[in-house]
Order: C-alpha cells, then structure tokens, then sequence
C-alpha cells in the first residue's frame, strides 16, 4: 500500500501545463515590470534615474526630492480628493443602475427585451469618444463646463452598457426558486432586487467595480476636455504640470504616478477574490 501510495504520487507533469506556467509567469513579469520600475525611480535622483534606471535605491542614489515637491509644491491631494470624488461618485450610479437595469432585462420578459440588449451592447461597442465635440457643446448649454459633475455623467454613460451586460447575465443564473418564494411570504419586487439578488452577485459587481474604476481613474481625455480648470483637474490631468515642451521633471512625475497608482492596487488587493470569482463563475459547470 505505502509503495502504491508513493508511486501515485510521481506523476509526471504534462509539457503543456509547464508551458501555461512559464507563460503566465513570464506574463505576469512583463505587468509587473513597469509598475516596479515606477517605484523605485521615484525613490532616487535624477541623476541616477538616467544612469541606471533599473537600479534599486542606493544610501548614495535614493533620495525623496521627487515627493516633496508633489506633496509640498503643488495641489496634488485636492487632484487626489478630485479623482476619488469623480469615481466613487461614478462607480455608486454604474452599479446602481447598471445593476437595476440588468435585473429590469433579466427578470421581466417584454416585446424589445432583445433589441434593447443589442442597443447596450452597441453601447460597449462605440466608443464614447466619438462623441466628444457634441459631449462639449452639451456641458456648455447645461453649464457644467470644469466641474466635476460633467465627468460623473459622461463616466456614468461610458460604464452603464458593459455593466449591464455584466450584471444581467449573472442575474439569470441567480434561482428563479428563491425569488418565487419571496414572493410567496409578500415582499416586494424592491426587497427582493437589494436582499436577495444583490448579494447573491457579489463577485460580479466586484468585476464591475474593477474593470469601471481602472479606466475612470487613469482617464486624461475628458478631464483635460471638460474640467481642466485648476480646481477640478484630476491627478491624471494634475500631473502633466511637471511635464514641459523643453524640460520633464521625471522625480515629480514618477512619485506622482507612484501615488496615483496605490488607490488601484489596494481595490484590486481588497477585491482580488470577488474579482477572480466572478471572472470564473461558469466556466465549471
């Protein structure tokens, strides 16, 4: 039984599985490679930066002059407060709406169901830039011009279509059995939608959430478009300022992008199992 037992246990491994391995490793290298090069540039000199960029700090190169003149210089925590405002703001009426939609498509059955999922998918298919002069001339008439309002609406619009085919496609799986039965005891569509159907889609609103707020964030167009004024910019928009035509300010630019990417490295840490969860969710059946 014990040699048996020690012979299961020498299988070999197929060449396939070892080659996925190396390419995902190898991938995940070549993503993380850029991001690690970031941090540690913004922790040394200027000098040291151009003469061995893929050094680490040393006590003789590291050196915080990048931070100090982001933190001390100039208004990167209220571009900072900006962009948090434009993204909770816009993933709170993505998900909301997005997730109310997709269970009006799912749930109840109407003459144009079809046809109204095609015209949110042609939404994911068109992109919203397109669009952009006629956007202008709409904050213009409305008076939303440089404020932060205008980039919630337009962000709102950009994430509704692949939220809602998201989320309804996960709401059709959800147990016709449990919203039956909810029915039965006398609670209304409302209760149902945000006690029962809501949390059994956790994993699929974390994926919605993660792939919403990753373009929001970084997004330098329509900052730059609709609210480029010193009050509104967003750290994106914030940090061209130590971008010149002549001369870069490469220790203020690499401790600013070392910053703006923390806020979606700790959501993907925080989300990272609701994430995977609901990437994989069907692919067993």
């Amino acid at each position: 039984m014990a040699q048996l037992t020690s012979a299961s246990k020498l299988v070999p491994v197929a060449p396939s599985r070892v080659f996925v391995h190396i390419t995902l490793v190898a991938y995940l290298l070549l993503a993380l490679l850029p991001i690690l090069l970031v941090f540690m540039n913004s922790f040394k000199s200027r000098d040291a930066i151009f003469d061995d960029p893929l050094a680490w700090p040393t006590p003789e190169t590291f050196s915080l002059i990048g931070y100090t003149k982001v933190l001390g210089r100039s208004d990167v925590l209220m571009y900072f407060g900006n962009s948090f405002i434009v993204t909770i703001a816009s993933l709170f009426f993505i998900l909301l709406f997005g997730a109310m939609a997709a269970w009006g498509l799912s749930e109840y059955k109407f003459k144009g169901n079809r046809w109204l999922k095609f015209f949110f998918a042609f939404g994911i298919m068109v992109p919203i830039r397109l669009g952009t002069v006629s956007i202008l001339q709409l904050m213009v008439e409305l008076n939303l011009v440089n404020t932060l309002t205008a980039l919630v609406l337009v962000y709102v619009a950009q994430g509704l279509p692949l939220a809602i085919m998201i989320l309804s496609e996960f709401m059709g799986q959800v147990p016709s059995e449990l919203k039956d039965a909810a029915r039965c005891d006398g609670i209304d569509e409302f209760r149902i939608f945000f006690q029962v159907v809501v949390p059994l889609i956790r994993p699929a609103i974390a994926t919605v959430a993660v792939f919403t707020m990753v373009p929001i964030w970084n997004d330098l167009w329509f900052p730059l478009i609709l609210a480029p004024s010193d009050k509104t910019q967003t750290i994106t928009l914030g940090i061209q300022q130590f971008v010149g035509q002549y001369a870069t300010d490469w220790n203020a630019v690499l401790a600013s992008l070392s910053l703006a990417i923390v806020p979606v490295v700790t959501l993907y840490a925080l989300f990272s199992r609701q994430l995977i969860r609901g990437i994989t969710a069907g692919a067993v059946k």
